[in-house]
């Protein structure tokens, strides 16, 4: 979830099995699945991996031994599709000062460090230090004003003002989206800037103020379309003391009264070559189908991919390297869609046919559905309902939430007809729009009723502590139970559900990656418009906007490719954000879209959000 067994260990909770499903759910042989996807052999099932092709063929083979076979027409049960998996140091990344005729060449690595996120390239112009890097209007606050850094480097700091201060017109000792580097990245971006030079703010981080971010561990878009790198501040102190002034003292200064201290540093020049490989690898969606007496189906998936070793999403970044199993997120899910694909297959012949998919490429963005709801194998008119799982092994003290219920007519009432069976369960219909951040999201965007089974997140979400001998697998059995009488209900029904558009609560809520302009709280305007995960080539695709939003009123649709908001070109999702943050409710805002092959220009006017 877009975050190692050996002996049966089951946490017991006192869930009885309910009957309605049969005794073919079996807490043991759920159990098993987990063990073998998340054993440490398995590295964490990074997307691109070998061991995520060893766990595709291990979900084909179950899939193939209980009698189902892939979509009619498809040689397989693989579907392939293509991912930029991570980001690598080349080997040419180099940093030079220039002072006169001499020249110091920094050590990467040592002394520098480009960031994942960084565009490869190379630039030579001179420095200009912009304090925190941060315009933000709501706080009025601008480091940049009054500044020229067009074709310059920027030197910005870590973080942001007054972090330790629990009055400051920030948000105190909680960082605001303006701390982080992908911010100042899309800043800089902005105001003309070569490239972006960050050095860590020794007056909050005194302890590790010399600390270079590991490479991979930061979070930002695949390309941020501008050269972004940290350097020690051992580094960076003696062109302060050339202009006279001391970087330290700075900081207190612009911690003391939020004023800028920004200059351009005189006398000498900085060199840069930046070279990030990325890797693009195939990656495989897993699909069997178990057809019915009609053309129409029910869905059942989840993502089968992890966090491999760490890295950026980690929750446990000092012990990156490390094998992050997944037992839970997302072992659990895929575990449960192959037993209730070896149920229905050991089941009379459905009124509908049943669709199981497990996702690749989950944890980057939702990718493997995304690609999917794209490059369908089967008709999506004439899919019924998605049911996806996404942590489904730790039940606790029974709550189970449900999500997405609005988003088909009947699909409540369906519910409730089942659920006061399963009376151990104690039902939270939490995120009833049916976005979110896992796959279930992909077929909300394409107008497809969902249901999203969770049981919760808990302290060892996207950490190596996520364990196989963690999982309840007597709760995950009684929630494979009650998913399987809801689709026998869905199946029954003489109305397939209608789908719904439901206002969405906050689409992007515990996901990877920056909020856009498609609801949620805190500051700035309403835009209306839901991301696809997965960049285009350049800018921000919409997976659906919002009816009645600004963005459908002025005529945007799912499908369009956000290029351009105002003034400002879009690049991806986090120029998007930075762009929308700018401005406020009543603003009216020219933007251009590409529609298939048309350019398209549109009037937004940004609303409130609520």
């Amino acid at each position: 979830m877009s975050l190692r067994r050996l002996s049966l260990c089951v946490v017991a909770t006192g869930l009885a099995i309910a009957a309605p499903a049969g005794d073919s759910f079996d807490p043991g042989r759920y159990l098993d699945h987990i063990k073998f996807l998340a054993s440490p052999e398995m590295k964490g099932r990074a997307t691109g991996s070998p061991e995520l092709e060893k766990a595709a063929a291990y979900i084909a083979d179950q899939f193939k031994a209980d009698g189902i076979p892939p979509v009619p027409g498809q040689t397989g049960y693989l579907q392939p599709f293509e991912v930029t998996t991570s980001a690598s140091l080349g080997r040419n990344n180099r940093f030079e000062i220039a002072v006169g005729s001499g020249v110091q060449t920094l050590q990467v690595s040592k002394e520098f460090v480009p960031f994942n996120f960084s565009s490869s390239g190379k630039a030579s112009a001179s420095v200009v230090f912009a304090g925190y890097g941060i315009t933000a209007p709501e706080y009025n606050y601008d480091d940049y004003k009054g500044l020229d850094v067009k074709d310059k480097f920027v030197l910005v700091l870590a973080h942001e003002p007054q972090e330790n201060d629990p009055k400051s017109v920030f948000e105190g000792k909680v960082l605001t989206s303006h701390g982080d580097f992908y911010s100042k990245a899309s800043n800089a971006k902005v105001h003309g800037a070569r490239g972006v030079i960050v050095v860590n703010d020794r007056i909050n981080h005194a302890s590790d103020a010399d600390d270079l971010e590991r490479f991979g561990n930061t979070n930002g878009p695949t390309d941020a379309g501008i050269l972004f790198v940290q350097v020690k501040e051992e580094i960076v102190k003696p062109w302060f003391q050339a202009a006279g002034k001391d970087i330290e003292q700075l900081e207190k200064d612009i911690d003391t009264d939020l004023q800028p201290r920004s200059f351009a540093l005189p006398r000498f020049e900085v060199r840069e070559t930046v070279d990030v490989e990325r890797a693009v690898k195939t990656a495989h969606n897993v699909v069997a189908y178990l057809p019915g007496q009609t053309d129409e189906y029910i869905i059942f998936g989840a993502h089968y991919d992890h966090l491999g070793l760490g890295g950026q999403y980690s929750l446990a970044p000092s012990l990156t390297g490390t094998v992050h199993p997944g037992a839970d997120d997302n072992a659990s899910g895929t575990a449960g869609v192959l037993e209730l694909a070896r149920y229905f297959a050991s089941q009379p012949k459905p009124k509908r046919g049943f669709l199981f998919m497990t996702f690749a490429g989950e944890e980057l963005g939702l990718l493997g559905s995304g690609y999917y709801t794209k490059h369908p194998e089967l008709p999506l008119a004439k899919a019924v309902t998605m049911i996806n799982m996404d942590m489904i092994g730790r039940v606790q003290n029974g709550k189970l939430y449900i999500g997405g219920a609005g988003t088909g007519n009947s699909l409540r009432s369906d519910l409730d007809r089942i659920t006061p069976q399963f009376d151990k369960l104690k039902i939270d219909y939490s995120g009833n729009d049916g976005y979110g951040s896992s796959d279930h999201t992909s077929f909300t965007g394409q107008q497809v009723p969902v249901l999203f089974f969770f049981s919760g997140l808990h302290g060892d979400y996207h950490k190596p502590s996520d364990t196989w001998d963690k999982i309840d697998s007597v709760a995950a059995v009684q929630v494979l139970q009650l998913v399987a009488e809801v689709a026998n209900r869905i199946d029954n029904d003489a109305e397939r559900p209608q789908y719904i558009r439901v206002e969405p609560t906050n689409p992007h809520s515990g996901s990877a990656g920056p909020v856009s302009g498609s609801g949620g709280g805190g500051y700035g305007p309403d835009f209306g418009s839901i991301p696809d995960f997965a960049e285009p080539p350049t800018g921000v695709r919409f997976a659906d906007v919002r009816p009645g939003s600004p963005a459908a009123l002025a005529g945007l649709k799912g499908g369009d490719i956000l290029v351009k908001f105002g003034d400002r070109d879009i690049a991806n999702l986090y120029d998007f954000t930075y762009a929308l943050r700018a401005h406020k409710p009543g603003d009216e805002v020219l933007v251009e879209v590409l529609r298939k092959d048309e350019k398209i220009t549109a009037k937004v006017k940004l609303t409130v959000r609520k």
